[in-house]
């Protein structure tokens, strides 16, 4: 009876981290919420997450801005109305005096410097287009982060069904030697031993279930609460792809990672500001043109307004915008090497994780499972005592979550390195 319940639970044990390793998560039976897989937490992610709505914010921003640049300065118009009363009594008689309604109208139309104007859609223009990148690398960043959380859940999942796990088959072994204390085959402390166990394995499932819920929140929050308290996840902890080579990684992170575009792209922007700076010394002229109509005289008129730059020529302007060309080149560079070590440091965390799963995979889990066996079988003939069975458990247990956490190591650092490659792999 103990030999059948104790195998039942290493093997049940053993199948739910090889099952979790390709992808099935067992932790749904335990919960009456909606599946997710995790397509569908990403997609929920890049819908309802603030950040992204930030994003968009700073693209329909930048859009304004744009349509701003594209405009004509308006015109301005003055005009003045009165009556007006003739009193030269020096020239002949009382009729030779009058009365007439006086007005004039003018009106101003700013000319600007077509270089300026240029130089200022230009900026505009860019402007967008960093904000179109800006929503790519959000979007990326995004993706990873609930990538991580999502398989740091599945991971408390199947921590959670191997301490269930645990706990029955540490359940099973109690009742055993409780009957083999009360027949007499065994000493009263046995039994103490057992209930000791017992009390350590609802403990490590108490604290693998909150551990759960925890992660199930921090998923949660990244979809805007669009999950709810109650779901679970499946899925796949990744495998190591085929043809990784450092090289290949290094060239995709510079010709596609959108925080390299955009902040290339900011440096353009800074050149056209520079541009529309210096353009912007030459002053706009306004084109005035008037009609007046008084006593005795009706008159049109035309005229021209420059301001002359000859005080000030905008050189604080300039400089503050070679300053503002030069931080972001000095960002460029080096958010450029920040993302050469991390694509360099996760590549090496891949491979490393890789050797790890393949020693398990080559014989660490079965010689585990083969270890507990025995001791369960000189548990049974006698040869061994009840703490070399509980202590070969722990021992096959704890590989178990070695292994687990090996798998979600490896998929966390695949999700990380394309979090720095800037796509997937």
């Amino acid at each position: 009876m103990f030999g059948w319940e104790t195998n039942m639970g290493v093997g049940l044990a053993l199948a739910c981290v090889i099952g979790l390793g390709l992808g099935v998560a067992t932790a749904s039976a335990q919960s009456n919420g909606q599946l997710y897989s995790l397509d569908m937490i990403v997609d929920l992610a890049l819908a309802r997450n603030p950040v992204v709505s930030l994003a968009e914010g700073n693209i329909d921003q930048q859009k304004g801005q744009q349509a701003t640049a594209g405009a004509y300065p308006n015109p301005t118009v003055l005009s003045q109305g009165g009556h007006g009363t003739l009193k030269d009594t020096t020239v002949g008689p009382p009729e030779n005096t009058g009365s007439i309604t006086e007005y004039s109208v003018v009106v101003g139309q700013p000319i600007e410097w077509p270089a300026m104007r240029a130089a200022r859609q230009r900026v505009a223009d860019l402007g967008l287009a960093t904000a179109n990148v800006g929503m790519l690398e959000t979007r990326l960043n995004l993706a990873s982060q609930v990538k991580v959380a999502f398989y740091d859940l599945l991971l408390a999942q199947q921590d959670a069904d191997l301490a269930r796990q645990n706990l029955d088959t540490v359940e099973g072994v109690a009742r055993i030697v409780k009957a083999r204390v009360k027949s007499g085959e065994a000493p009263q402390f046995e039994s103490i031993k057992a209930e000791v166990e017992v009390l350590k394995a609802r403990q490590q499932l108490a604290r693998a279930e909150n551990l759960v819920r925890i992660n199930r929140v921090a998923v949660d929050t990244l979809t805007g609460g669009a999950l709810g308290p109650l779901y679970t996840v499946r899925g796949e902890f990744r495998m190591l792809p085929h043809n990784l080579q450092i090289e290949g990684l290094m060239a995709r992170m510079m010709e596609q990672h959108p925080t390299i575009q955009r902040l290339l792209k900011s440096v353009e922007q800074s050149d056209w500001k520079i541009e529309f700076e210096r353009q912007a010394r030459v002053p706009t002229v306004t084109l005035n043109g008037g009609y007046w109509r008084e006593i005795g005289r009706e008159a049109f008129q035309g005229g021209l307004s420059i301001p002359v730059p000859l005080w000030y020529r905008r050189q604080g302007e300039i400089a503050s915008s070679l300053g503002a060309k030069r931080r972001d080149e000095a960002e460029l560079l080096r958010i450029r090497n920040e993302l050469g070590r991390a694509v360099y440091q996760h590549y090496q965390d891949v491979r490393t994780t890789a050797e790890l799963i393949e020693v398990f995979d080559k014989g660490l889990l079965k010689q585990a499972q083969e270890a507990l066996r025995l001791a369960q079988f000189s548990f049974q003939q006698g040869a061994s005592s009840l703490l070399e069975v509980l202590d070969a458990q722990r021992v096959q247990r704890q590989i178990l979550l070695d292994y687990a956490l090996a798998r979600r190591d490896l998929s966390v650092s695949l999700a990380r390195l394309e979090q720095a490659v800037g796509g997937t792999l």
